[in-house]
């Protein structure tokens, strides 16, 4: 398949399950993809797997924290492939959601700021350096990864889902900025993806969110990979500055639904 062909992306947080996916298709889809990722031996692990199928795919060590780092990623990717179609800024400080991050009342000023330094500054940051990189290839394709915890509210992890809102006005202000240069920029919301960490933390509530979920089955990384697809491929040249929830529905309905009679 080709309907990425020769086309340039960068996925930040390339190592990790929902990134991996992302570079796995647009590397079937024909993209040379440059895997950024702070965690050195995830980056090399799914280069590695990838490439075991012939795929154009190198990997560069970045810090979504630190400027230098995210311009300098970014400039590998044309330095090793000639420029840049498209940048997926999926990394976020994951270990910081592990760390403390509960409700507003007792929260840990330090961890809210570095939780916005790096979510929301980062992206900010990495979108920053691939606009004029987009604007030499003649335009591109941002896409912003926030999270379903971003459009609701709950008793925890409050710094990571308001650092997840925000990017979702980042990317309508991109759009809006660049959107006459050709380049776009959306946002994909993710429900609760199953991955290795996800099944630890969610291991008791997984029915409780399956139940509120209207597919019947919880998300899987591909499914974040094939809505990422759509939207720096062709087929969504017209879509930008939008949110598009990647959940199965649970965004979608009342939640008197569950007290209803199915069938």
């Amino acid at each position: 398949m080709s309907r990425l062909k020769d086309k340039v992306v960068v996925v930040t947080g390339g190592g990790g399950a929902i990134g991996s996916a992302c570079a796995e298709l647009a590397v079937r889809e024909g993209a040379h993809v440059v895997i950024a990722d702070i965690d050195e031996a995830g980056a090399i692990a799914t280069a590695a797997r990838l490439a075991r199928d012939g795929a154009s795919a190198e990997t560069v060590i970045m810090d979504l924290g630190d400027e230098t780092s995210i311009r300098a990623s970014l400039d590998f990717a044309v330095s090793r492939f000639g420029g840049l179609d498209a940048l997926i800024n999926n990394a976020a400080a994951l270990n910081l959601v592990r760390n403390g991050d509960g409700g507003i009342e007792n929260m840990d000023v330090a961890l809210w700021d570095e939780t916005m330094r790096i979510n929301l500054r980062g992206t900010m940051l990495a979108c920053k350096y691939a606009i004029p990189l987009m604007r030499a290839r003649g335009g591109g394709s941002i896409v912003n990864i926030s999270s379903g915890s971003a459009m609701r509210g709950s008793l925890s992890i409050s710094a990571y889902a308001a650092s997840k809102s925000a990017i979702a006005t980042l990317s309508q202000y991109v759009a809006a900025q660049h959107g006459h240069e050709g380049i776009r920029c959306n946002t994909i919301y993710p429900g609760l993806i199953l991955t290795p960490s996800t099944e630890r933390i969610f291991e008791s509530s997984r029915a409780a969110i399956l139940e509120h979920t209207l597919s019947p089955r919880l998300g899987k990384p591909a499914d974040i990979a094939w809505a990422m697809l759509f939207l720096i491929a062709d087929e969504g040249a017209y879509v930008n500055g939008q949110s598009l929830p990647v959940d199965g529905g649970v965004v979608s309905h009342q939640k008197y639904w569950l007290d209803l009679p199915r069938g």
